[in-house]
């Protein structure tokens, strides 16, 4: 087996230590604590966003649109909710989207998903606990855990060589079955049932695709990383990307009344 296939396994284990104790504490804490490293998170990855896709534009530009992101999320958590404040958040994101020169549609889109995702993990941490947060969290790790070594010790096809040439089929059925005993686990410990093991499949495979359309962005915009403020990881955009897209996903779910109902099914 050859070691340089887990070159930047260093790297990336020291980061994400730092990064679970800190948003480990912030998940237990609830309340402002975990909605200001939300807001945070927002607004570095609207940062990113806008550095990745707007590379010539005055200094000063991302940062601002950084903390346009922030302010988003921080206001339409702390007012009205619902259907009301995603509303608001979305047309927020468009607006900032049709001050760029190119690529607004892109843009737009992404932001989106980001500010919706960041006032989502919001509202699941103070609607349903603790509990149904950290279910989200050990999806995205178990799928990318799971894909990133069965991605280099068993290889074979490419899920979309396109866009994203590392991940692999079988990286990503892996990811899909340790999402699934994730789900059961919690299915068995809430006695919310069965409908958590699917739901918890379908959330990691949404993760995924929050992974790739990150990678299309940076192909798009010929960047490697979309910062170097984590070491071995990247940017948050890069090791957020996946958990955006299922906090979307989830937040989604929880409007809709899905996610309700198992949280009630385990409670009854």
């Amino acid at each position: 087996m050859s070691d340089a296939r887990f070159g930047d396994l260093g790297a990336r284990l020291a980061s994400a230590i730092v990064m679970i104790a800190v948003g480990a504490g912030a998940l237990w804490a609830g309340g402002h604590v975990f909605a200001v490293l939300a807001i945070i998170l927002a607004g570095l990855m609207g940062w990113e966003l806008y550095r990745m896709m707007q590379p010539d534009a005055p200094q000063g530009r991302a940062e601002a649109h950084g903390v346009v992101a922030a302010v988003l999320v921080a206001v339409f958590s702390y007012t009205w909710g619902g259907a009301v404040s995603l509303a608001a958040l979305l047309i927020g994101a468009g607006l900032l989207a049709l001050r760029l020169p190119r690529d607004r549609v892109l843009f737009g889109a992404y932001l989106a998903l980001v500010v919706v995702a960041a006032h989502g993990l919001i509202v699941l941490r103070q609607d349903f606990g603790l509990i149904w947060v950290l279910w989200l969290v050990l999806i995205v790790i178990a799928s990318d855990v799971a894909g990133y070594f069965a991605g280099r010790l068993v290889g074979g096809p490419k899920f979309w060589p396109r866009i994203s040439p590392k991940k692999t089929w079988s990286g990503t059925v892996a990811g899909w079955l340790l999402a699934g005993v994730v789900g059961a686990g919690f299915a068995q410990v809430t006695g919310a049932g069965s409908g958590v093991i699917l739901l918890s499949v379908l959330l990691a495979f949404a993760g995924q695709m929050g992974d790739i359309m990150e990678s299309a962005i940076k192909r798009r915009t010929g960047v490697k990383d979309s910062s170097a403020l984590i070491p071995g990881h990247g940017g948050v955009l890069d090791r957020f990307d996946a958990l955006i897209a299922v906090a979307a996903l989830a937040y989604l779910a929880a409007l809709a009344g899905v996610l309700g109902a198992l949280v009630g099914a385990g409670a009854a």
